[in-house]
């Protein structure tokens, strides 16, 4: 049973890094400064990072060890998630996207919810 748990955990995070990596794509070609770095070939964790507007930075880290989302402005961090919820703060960032929002207008959005 816990061989099953273990190699459905790693699909699963595969499967996030996989989307990670498509969203800051899709973020870039619609004009935001976006990154998605992964560690080895396996990818197993993956850091990616948004900057929303001057000084207001987003940053999701997973990895085997945990899943957080990370906003900060001007240096200082607004607001840190962790497991589900980051997940769920990361899905809202993706429908605003996938919702066509123009640049100027999603940190107004993100900072509405925190």
């Amino acid at each position: 049973m816990f061989l099953r748990l273990a190699e459905q955990h790693r699909q699963y995070v595969q499967d996030l890094v996989m989307n990670l990596q498509a969203l800051a794509i899709v973020l870039e070609r619609r004009g935001y400064p976006a990154s998605c770095y992964t560690c080895g070939g396996q990818m197993s964790s993956a850091s990616f990072m948004v900057s929303l507007a001057d000084n207001h930075l987003i940053r999701f880290l997973v990895s085997d060890y945990g899943i957080t989302w990370t906003e900060m402005r001007d240096d200082r961090e607004l607001m840190k998630l962790e497991g589900a919820e980051a997940i769920s703060q990361l899905q809202e960032l993706a429908n605003l996207v996938k919702n066509a929002i123009s640049p100027s207008d999603l940190p107004k959005l993100i900072t509405k919810r925190a």
